[in-house]
């Protein structure tokens, strides 16, 4: 079996920043959570590793947790709907298909995976009433089913729990021992850089101060808790007691071309426990 990775791209997503995370990580730890799970790659990472003996994953998008726990349930349903001849890289299936509303989770997962790997720029954003609204991306021939990974990415959740909860409900079980890793929407830089498009609700300013002194709560019941964020001077403020290393990542999933290329961002722990996995 090969080693499981992101069955979907997201905006925010890690796996540019894997080698650092992993790095930040604890090397031993109890149980795994991670409450803004998204495309999910230091889980899948660490899955592939054995680290994981148990994982509480939550999101607060509905969509993309009921297609973890598709992937989860009924990986083989979902291949073989996906080989239906239904999801064409065309623009005219495209546009069919985004207007679509399945209620069967079968087919909306693979309607989201579809419209993900063939939407412009891989960009997952919905409109205030929630839905898809991304227009067609015109790539060749973009690989848009991955047998061997869905079924890699079922037998990683396997042990695992999938949740579609606020963030401080989703760690209210969290011990010592325990790992969190906090990967939130980001700060914005500036008042025009924010996307908050994952869901229909935004997080904002307020959820950032909730998560903080989540963070601190977190800390004094002994959790290794890690958290990535924007090089904002509010975030950098809000941690200033705890650990904060600054990384480079290249951004090019944002919409406009100069949100992309490299920039500052944070990540942030309370241990000092820099060893490789």
């Amino acid at each position: 079996m090969i080693e499981p990775k992101p069955f979907i791209k997201w905006a925010g997503g890690k796996r540019q920043l894997i080698s650092q995370l992993l790095r930040y990580s604890p090397t031993k730890f109890a149980e795994y959570y991670e409450p803004f799970l998204g495309g999910g790659a230091l889980f899948f990472k660490l899955s592939g590793l054995d680290k994981i003996k148990h994982a509480h994953l939550n999101d607060s998008n509905k969509v993309l947790i009921d297609a973890y726990k598709t992937i989860k349930e009924k990986p083989k349903d979902l291949i073989a709907e996906m080989k239906s001849g239904k999801y064409k890289n065309d623009e005219e299936v495209f546009y069919e298909i985004r207007t679509e509303q399945p209620t069967d989770l079968v087919k909306a997962t693979a309607c989201l995976i579809y419209l993900n790997k063939t939407a412009f720029n891989g960009l997952y954003r919905v409109n205030s009433k929630g839905e898809f609204n991304v227009p067609y991306g015109k790539y060749k021939n973009p690989k848009i089913l991955d047998e061997q990974n869905i079924l890699a990415v079922s037998k990683a959740l396997q042990k695992d729990e999938l949740t579609n909860i606020d963030f401080e409900e989703a760690v209210n079980s969290a011990k010592e021992s325990d790992f969190i890793y906090f990967d939130p929407p980001y700060y914005p830089l500036s008042k025009t850089s924010s996307f908050t498009g994952y869901t229909k609700e935004d997080f904002t300013e307020k959820d950032q101060v909730r998560l903080a002194k989540k963070f601190m709560e977190l800390d004094r019941r002994g959790c290794f808790v890690m958290l990535s964020n924007s090089y904002a001077p509010l975030i950098r403020d809000l941690y200033k007691d705890f650990i904060i290393q600054t990384v480079k990542a290249t951004r090019m999933i944002n919409c406009k071309a100069e949100g992309r290329g490299k920039i500052s961002e944070v990540i942030i722990t309370n241990y000092r426990c820099y060893e490789p996995l």
